[in-house]
């Protein structure tokens, strides 16, 4: 009776945690062609008076012209793609209320634009490849007038606050191959908190980090800079907590730490900039391995920049004379490479081995 009792008393929690957070969102589903859908969207485009708009944290468009095609082939073979979710702003500003918001669909939207407008040149098509080099205006007028009347299925919100559309794009998103960890997180409702838009978006801007981690323009365009920058402070702060997983240790200390005072922005910054300006004296190639090296690896980063950092902390005024010695040893190689490289006693030892290094210890 007593585990009867017990279970009864789970399930009572368990029902109550689910009507604390059921959210209550009204939406309704209809179809819209391709032609109407473009129309909303690019009028107004010019000066972001669009009906039909996307928010800040999915302007990065990330797909290439060979996904777009891809996408453009399968509407004009007939094949259904995912619903395209949008929600409608009540707002108290008279520009915003009654706009529509693009929550999950945005880089669709943007390629049947693109296509429509002669902006995209079909290539890669693999089941229809006559297409490859075409634009709209190239096909049959037949054929254009057909696909603008392809219907587009939408799923329309109402009475839906901003962190519930954040939250629902982090949803459908997470796990996605077309986004990548910090286009999630910029994403979600903690892409508005004050430690990522005023800490690690801000240190993504200086010159000195973008000199010492180079990174090529696709992985910036996927925000592999701001993840570099998550990195760093996580690990700087919480290093001895991490467990195994990466992305639930990141996000772990992005939503825990969201909040900042101006005093710990203003000192977080001024760590960072510590530590990038010593990589940039003091270190031969900065983060990455080799002089012609055109990227950074992480873990490298992680080891260096975060050892650095604690090291700063217990000593401004650091002798950097032995850097070459441990540098390039076979044991900062072996803590850095190979298997097991993110198992927590391989975390702390690489950054704990280059703090004591910097400290002499």
């Amino acid at each position: 009776m007593q585990i009867k009792g017990e279970i009864e008393t789970f399930k009572e929690s368990a029902d109550g945690a689910i009507r604390k957070h059921q959210r209550e969102v009204d939406y309704d589903s209809k179809e819209m062609t391709i032609e109407m859908v473009v129309d909303k969207y690019k009028d107004g485009l010019g000066t972001d008076e669009n009906e039909l708009f996307v928010p800040d944290y999915q302007r990065d468009f990330v797909w290439s012209e060979r996904n777009q095609s891809r996408l453009i082939e399968s509407l004009i073979i007939g094949l259904p793609i995912p619903h395209v979710f949008i929600a409608d702003i009540q707002s108290d500003d008279p520009d915003l209320d009654g706009r529509v918001e693009i929550v999950d669909g945005s880089q669709r939207i943007r390629t049947l634009h693109a296509f429509l407008s002669d902006q995209l040149v079909l290539q890669g098509l693999q089941l229809i490849p006559q297409l490859n080099g075409f634009h709209f205006t190239d096909l049959p007028t037949s054929r254009q007038r057909r696909f603008n009347r392809i219907s587009i299925r939408i799923i329309e919100l109402s009475n839906c606050t901003e962190d519930t559309r954040r939250d629902l794009f982090e949803r459908i998103n997470t796990g996605s191959d077309e986004l990548k960890d910090m286009e999630v997180r910029k994403g979600s409702k903690y892409g508005n908190s004050r430690l990522y838009s005023e800490v690690i978006t801000v240190c993504a801007d200086y010159q000195v980090f973008s000199e010492v981690v180079p990174l090529s323009a696709p992985k910036i365009k996927r925000g592999e800079n701001l993840e570099f920058i998550l990195r760093f402070f996580a690990y700087l702060n919480k290093y001895q907590n991490f467990d195994h997983s990466v992305r639930e240790f990141l996000d772990s200390y992005l939503k825990a730490e969201s909040e900042k005072t101006n005093e710990e922005i203003k000192e977080m910054i001024s760590i960072f900039n510590r530590t990038m300006n010593f990589a940039k004296e003091n270190l031969p190639f900065g983060f990455r391995k080799t002089q012609t090296a055109k990227t950074t690896p992480r873990v490298r980063f992680e080891a260096l920049a975060v050892g650095i950092a604690l090291a700063l902390r217990e000593k401004s005024d650091l002798n950097p004379d032995n850097i070459s010695e441990w540098l390039f040893s076979e044991d900062f190689k072996a803590l850095t490479t190979g298997d097991a490289s993110n198992s927590k006693p391989r975390v702390v030892s690489r950054i704990e081995y280059v703090r004591d290094k910097l400290l002499g210890d």
